[in-house]
């Protein structure tokens, strides 16, 4: 096993016991519609608040056939507290008639033709390549930029320089997983002011870079 693989088996299993991730939820579903919905309603958004909207949401309208019949105003209904839900419920329309149009109501398994849609960046086509069809690919958010870059793995400016930077370093059976790791662990424990390193599983592992203070 790599230091990374093992690092990264020390830090599942620290934050199992935490809330899964919102979209790492509603994968289990098994549907890369719900997956790319979810992405769009979780963009600055908590988790609970994420996963209360989509159940709303998937209840009503589980597919793309059933979103574009929703108005504009029910659909921010449903999806409200989300964060910028009057945006997010035009992205939500706009992407599902175009699923319709271009690609037999199925939601496409090429990046490219996700990164097609508006409002669609690669952090959210990777997560439904990766969590909605099972395609490995390396979703870097804030989180997982910030941890890789602070345990010493890399040394990135932006999340696309750390994307190319991981799938270098990172096992591809566990890219997939990466995301839904990190952010947890991310959330609980490495956060981004005074992470809680007396606590943490891996802090003989870490460089600690750009941590100024921690508990």
């Amino acid at each position: 096993m790599t230091d990374v693989s093992r690092v990264l088996s020390l830090i599942r299993k620290q934050t199992e016991r935490f809330i899964i991730p919102s979209v790492t939820l509603i994968s289990y579903n098994k549907d890369p519609y719900q997956v790319l919905v979810s992405c769009i309603l979780s963009l600055r958004t908590k988790d609970k608040t994420t996963i209360e909207a989509a159940k709303r949401l998937f209840r009503v309208a589980p597919c793309p056939q059933d979103m574009i019949k929703l108005t504009r105003l029910r659909l921010e209904k449903l999806i409200f507290p989300v964060g910028f839900y009057h945006r997010k419920a035009k992205v939500i329309l706009d992407l599902s008639r175009k699923i319709i149009r271009e690609f037999n109501a199925k939601v496409p398994s090429k990046i490219e033709d996700l990164l097609s849609f508006k409002g669609v960046g690669r952090k959210t086509a990777n997560l439904v390549l990766g969590l909605g069809f099972n395609i490995p690919a390396i979703c870097v958010d804030t989180h997982v930029h910030r941890i890789s870059n602070r345990l010493g793995w890399i040394n990135t400016k932006s999340p696309e320089d750390s994307e190319a930077a991981l799938e270098k370093i990172i096992p591809k059976n566990l890219w997939i997983d990466l995301n839904t790791i990190l952010v947890g662990f991310g959330q609980n424990l490495c956060q981004p002011v005074s992470p809680i390193c007396s606590r943490c599983s891996v802090v003989n592992f870490c460089k600690r870079k750009g941590v100024i203070r921690s508990r």
